[in-house]
């Protein structure tokens, strides 16, 4: 099926008794939300590319980023295109000297190196279908941001 433009909602966090799950939530042009649970470092990166921060010291993204661009390297789209037993399955579209790759990638990592790029982010409608849900129905979240102040 399509890739379907999607953007990112937030990265959150779920307190629960086994502890705290980050995740970053998509959402596409009709409203549907799709969780995606990640590690904490990955949320704090994509936390920190969502909201612009620079950091003093460059995340593992930036650095992936930096070497890219140092190469000619640019990062054209991530694609989410499959989900099975609950795991996302995902592909970085690079592009050079005319050139166009795909690189299997994690979502979470696709996500914070496409915000850092300014590179558009596609979710394919089954995967959408069939995890995408309404804003309303998604466990009670906190922000990262606050989170991490309190």
């Amino acid at each position: 099926m399509a890739p379907v433009p999607c953007f990112i909602r937030g990265v959150f966090v779920i307190l629960s008794s086994g502890g705290t799950v980050p995740l970053v939530v998509l959402r596409d042009g009709t409203g549907r939300m799709l969780p995606i649970f990640i590690g904490f470092p990955e949320a704090v990166s994509i936390n920190s590319a969502y909201i612009g921060e620079i950091p003093p010291r460059p995340f593992t993204h930036d650095l992936f980023i930096e070497t890219l661009t140092t190469f000619g390297i640019t990062v054209k789209s991530l694609q989410i295109d499959a989900i099975n037993d609950g795991v996302y399955y995902a592909q970085l579209v690079l592009s050079a000297d005319h050139r166009e790759e795909r690189v299997d990638c994690r979502p979470s990592d696709g996500i914070a190196l496409a915000l850092r790029n300014g590179a558009p982010m596609y979710v394919d409608e089954t995967v959408l279908e069939s995890a995408g849900q309404a804003f309303g129905d998604l466990p009670p979240m906190i922000d990262i941001g606050i989170f991490l102040r309190k």
